[in-house]
C-alpha cells in the first residue's frame, strides 16, 4: 500500500493530478464496458439502429409468403372471429399443400380443442336426442381433421415460452434433436419458466416445432429474436429456425458455443451467427405488403399459384385486435408475423448481421488508443486545433463502424471509444478551469488593491497582458472636473471629514454614469474624473455612450444639487452648488499598461488625450458644461444637439480644432429654442469668420435681446471681446478665423 501510495505520488508530480484522474477514468470506464449495464447496451444498439434506418436490407427474393388472419377475413360472415374452426385451418392448409408450399407455419397455437368439435357439441346443446348425440361423437374431432391434413404436409406449429402456464411434459410429444458443439450452451440462453404447447394430436402429426415468443429490449423494440431457447427446462429452437431445419430435411440442430457464449446455430445448408445469447440480430427490410395473402383468399382459391409455389409460408396476424404489433429499428408498427419472416429471408439469402465476439476486443483498443493520445496531445493543443482533431478522431471511429457494417455486415460499436474519449476530455477541462479560476482568484487577490475592478476582471480572463506596452485604437477621451472647487473647499477648512465625504458624495453618482454607460475611470485626480471608451473592451458605440455618460453626468448633479439645497435649507446653514465641466474628444490613442516593470497602471496617452483635457478646462469660458471634439461630434450629431462654437489651435498642435457644445439629447435638439439657439450662433460665426464685424457685433445685440440670450452670454461676451481686439489690430491676411488658445 505505501509503495503504491509512492508510486501514485511521483505520477501525480510527474504527470499531474489530472491525467491521473483520468488514467482511473480510463480503467474505470474499461470496467463499465465490462459490465455492460443497461444504459450502455442501450446506447449502443440505438446506433445499430440508426445504420439500419440508413442502410436497410435490400430485397433481391421474396422466399416466404404470409397468409394474414387480416381484418378481411375476420369481417367475412363465414369465418367470423378469432379463434376459426380448426376445419377452416385444415382447408387453409390443404389448399395451400396443394399450391405447392415448401414448409407451413403457425405464428398461432393451438393449445385447447376446438370449442366446436363434434363430441364437444353433443355435450352442449340440451335439445339433441340420444341417436343425434351418437352420431356427433362418433363423427373425427375438427382438431383431428386439421392434424390430418397437417400430417400430409410438413408443417411446423408455434409454441409460446411463458411464465406462468406450464405443458404437461409427460405425454410423449416429439421434440427437434439437438447437437452441440463446444460448451453446454443452456447456461446463455434465454429460460422461460413454463411452455404453452398445441394439444397433442396436433403436434404428433407436425413434422416441426418451435417458439414464435419474440423478446423486445428494454425499449420496447425489437432488434434480436432468440433462435434457441429453454422452456420448462427444454431446449427449443425459435420457430423460424424450425422452419428452416423442416425446410432443409435436417433432423438436428448444431448449436456451437465457448466459454464467451453461443456463437452460431446451424442446420444442414445454414449456419446463422448469433450473439452470446443466441439471439440473431435482424437485418431488416422495410415493410413489404407484397408478401401478404389474406386468409380468406386462400380459403377460396383466388391466390395466384405462384405467390405459393416453393415458398415458405407463416401463417399469422396483421390485426390490430389480435395484439401481435412490434417496434422494430426502421418501422414503427409492424406484425410480428412479418419479423418472422425477416428472419428467413435475412437467412435464406444470406443478409445477416451480427456482433463478432471481437468486436468488443476492437472497441477496447481504440477507446484505450485514443484516451491515450488525448492525455498526451490535449494540453499541448488550442481548442480550435483540438476540436478539429477529435472532430477527426470522431469521424474516424463512425467510419470505421460504418465500414464494417456497410461492407461485411459486422456491428461495431463506436459509441464506447467515443464515450471513454469524451470523458477524459471533459475531465481535461474541467481540470484546467480548476487551474484557470485558481489562477483568477489568485490575480484578483494581488491587483484589486491598486488596479480598477474592470481591468483586474480583464487580467483574470487574459493573464498574459499583465506586460508593458499598449496598442494603438481610436477612443472617447473624457475629463470632468468640478467648478469652484477651491471655494467650497473653503467653507469645510474646519471639517476635513465633511469635505471627503462632500467629494465621495459628487464622485459616486458621476462615476455610475460612466460605467452604466460602458465607460472606463482612468483615474480620480482630487475633484476631477479621467475615463475612456472603447478599452479594454470594445465599443462599437464609443462616442455615443461617452456622450449620454455627460448628459447623464450632469442630470445626477442637478440631482444631487437639489438635495443638498433641501438639506441646507432644513440645517439652516449655507448652500453653494456644484457645477461641473466636461470635455469629450476622440481620436487616436495608445491604451495599455503604461509604467515600470514594478508597478504600471492601464491608462492611455496621445494627442487626443490632451485635446480632451484642455476641453473641459474651456468649457467655463464657453459658457456650456460640455464641450467636444469635430470627431465626436459629427458621430453624435442624430442623437444630441450640438452646436458649434469656436475653430480653435490648441497650444502645442499645428492643426486647428472645430468645437461643440452638447445642449442635450435629441429631444432638445428638436425644439423650437435651441434651433433659434443655433441659427444665431450661425449667423454670428459667419460674420465673424468673414471679418464682418460690425455684422457680428449687430447678430450679438439682436441674440442678446431674445429669450435665449442667458444661453449665450458668456459666449457674446467672448466673441465681443475678441471683435473689439480685432477692430483695433486687424489679424493677418491669411487669418483662416481659427483662435488660438494660450493656455492648457
Amino acid at each position: 500500500m505505501k509503495r503504491l501510495r509512492v508510486i501514485r505520488r511521483w505520477f501525480a508530480r510527474r504527470f499531474g493530478y489530472a491525467r491521473l484522474a483520468c488514467v482511473a477514468l480510463l480503467i474505470g470506464i474499461a470496467a463499465l464496458r465490462v459490465l455492460d449495464p443497461g444504459p450502455v447496451q442501450e446506447l449502443r444498439v440505438r446506433t445499430f439502429d440508426t445504420f439500419q434506418r440508413i442502410d436497410p436490407r435490400k430485397k433481391t427474393s421474396r422466399p416466404v409468403t404470409i397468409v394474414d388472419i387480416d381484418e378481411k377475413s375476420l369481417a367475412d360472415p363465414r369465418l367470423g372471429q378469432w379463434p376459426w374452426p380448426r376445419t377452416r385451418i385444415a382447408d387453409i392448409v390443404t389448399n395451400l399443400t396443394r399450391l405447392g408450399a415448401v414448409v407451413i407455419a403457425f405464428d398461432v397455437v393451438f393449445s385447447e380443442p376446438d370449442r366446436l368439435n363434434p363430441d364437444i357439441a353433443a355435450d352442449t346443446f340440451g335439445d339433441l336426442d340420444e341417436e343425434m348425440r351418437q352420431r356427433l361423437r362418433s363423427l373425427p374431432s375438427n382438431d383431428k381433421i386439421l392434424a390430418d391434413a397437417i400430417r400430409s404436409s410438413r408443417v411446423v406449429l408455434g409454441e409460446s415460452g411463458d411464465f406462468n402456464i406450464h405443458a404437461n411434459l409427460n405425454e410423449k410429444l416429439p421434440v427437434t434433436g439437438l447437437a452441440m458443439l463446444g460448451e453446454d450452451p443452456q447456461r446463455f440462453m434465454f429460460k422461460f419458466p413454463g411452455l404453452l404447447r398445441n394439444v397433442p394430436v396436433l403436434e404428433e402429426a407436425a413434422a416441426g416445432r418451435g417458439l414464435f415468443t419474440i423478446k423486445p429490449e428494454r425499449d420496447g423494440i425489437v432488434r434480436r429474436v432468440p433462435m434457441i431457447m429453454v422452456a420448462q427446462g427444454v431446449t427449443m429452437p425459435s420457430l423460424t429456425f424450425e422452419v428452416l431445419r423442416v425446410a432443409s430435411g435436417s433432423g438436428t440442430i448444431l448449436i456451437k458455443a465457448n466459454p464467451a457464449g453461443i456463437q452460431s446455430v446451424g442446420v444442414t445448408g445454414f449456419s446463422i451467427p448469433t450473439d452470446r445469447y443466441g439471439q440473431l440480430w435482424i437485418h431488416y427490410a422495410h415493410y413489404d405488403p407484397s408478401i401478404y395473402v389474406s386468409a380468406i383468399d386462400v380459403l377460396e382459391g383466388r391466390v395466384a399459384p405462384d405467390r405459393i409455389a416453393g415458398k415458405l409460408v407463416l401463417i399469422g396476424t396483421s390485426s390490430i385486435g389480435m395484439n401481435d404489433i412490434k417496434t422494430t429499428p426502421i418501422t414503427p408498427a409492424m406484425p410480428g408475423v412479418e419479423i418472422h419472416a425477416q428472419v428467413l429471408e435475412s437467412a435464406l439469402t444470406g443478409a445477416v448481421i451480427s456482433q463478432p465476439g471481437y468486436g468488443i476486443g476492437i472497441e477496447f483498443f481504440a477507446a484505450m488508443i485514443m484516451g491515450l493520445l488525448v492525455l498526451a496531445f490535449a494540453p499541448k493543443f488550442g481548442p480550435v486545433t483540438l476540436v478539429i482533431v477529435g472532430g477527426m478522431f470522431a469521424s474516424i471511429l463512425v467510419g470505421t463502424s460504418w465500414y464494417f457494417y456497410a461492407q461485411h455486415r459486422l456491428l461495431i460499436d463506436f459509441t464506447y471509444p467515443l464515450m471513454s474519449t469524451t470523458a477524459i476530455y471533459l475531465t481535461l477541462i474541467f481540470a484546467s478551469f480548476v487551474r484557470e479560476q485558481q489562477q483568477r482568484r489568485q490575480i484578483r487577490s494581488q491587483f484589486a488593491q491598486y488596479m480598477s475592478p474592470v481591468l483586474v476582471e480583464q487580467l483574470a480572463q487574459q493573464p498574459e497582458r499583465l506586460v508593458l506596452g499598449g496598442e494603438e485604437r481610436e477612443m472617447t477621451i473624457m475629463f470632468s472636473d468640478m467648478r469652484g472647487f477651491t471655494s467650497i473647499s473653503e467653507t469645510y477648512k474646519d471639517n476635513p471629514q465633511g469635505l471627503t465625504s462632500l467629494m465621495n458624495r459628487f464622485l459616486t453618482p458621476l462615476t455610475h454614469a460612466i460605467l452604466n454607460r460602458k465607460g472606463y475611470i482612468d483615474k480620480y485626480m482630487g475633484d476631477a474624473i479621467m475615463a475612456f471608451w472603447n478599452a479594454p473592451l470594445d465599443d462599437k458605440e464609443h462616442q455615443l455612450n461617452a456622450c449620454e455618460a455627460a448628459v447623464d453626468m450632469l442630470e445626477r448633479v442637478d440631482a444631487l444639487n437639489r438635495e443638498r439645497e433641501q438639506e441646507a435649507l432644513d440645517g439652516g446653514h449655507t448652500y453653494i452648488p456644484l457645477n461641473i465641466g466636461v470635455g469629450l474628444n476622440t481620436g487616436a490613442c495608445v491604451v495599455g499598461n503604461m509604467g515600470s516593470d514594478i508597478k504600471f497602471d492601464y491608462s492611455v496617452f496621445g494627442d487626443s488625450v490632451n485635446l480632451a483635457s484642455r476641453l473641459e478646462g474651456q468649457s467655463k469660458e464657453y459658457g456650456f458644461p460640455i464641450i467636444v471634439g469635430s470627431t465626436t461630434a459629427l458621430a453624435v450629431k442624430e442623437k444630441f444637439a450640438i452646436l458649434e462654437l469656436d475653430f480653435i489651435m490648441v497650444k502645442g498642435k499645428r492643426e486647428p480644432e472645430v468645437i461643440y457644445a452638447i445642449a442635450g439629447r435629441e429631444d432638445v435638439a428638436n425644439s423650437g429654442r435651441f434651433q433659434r439657439l443655433r441659427n444665431l450662433t450661425i449667423e454670428m460665426l459667419a460674420c465673424y469668420r468673414g471679418r464682418d464685424w460690425e455684422g457680428a457685433l449687430a447678430a450679438i445685440e439682436r441674440g442678446r435681446k431674445t429669450d435665449e440670450a442667458r444661453s449665450l452670454q458668456y459666449l457674446y461676451t467672448l466673441y465681443e471681446a475678441r471683435i473689439r481686439d480685432f477692430q483695433q489690430q486687424p489679424p493677418p491676411d491669411d487669418w483662416n478665423g481659427a483662435f488660438a488658445l494660450m493656455t492648457k
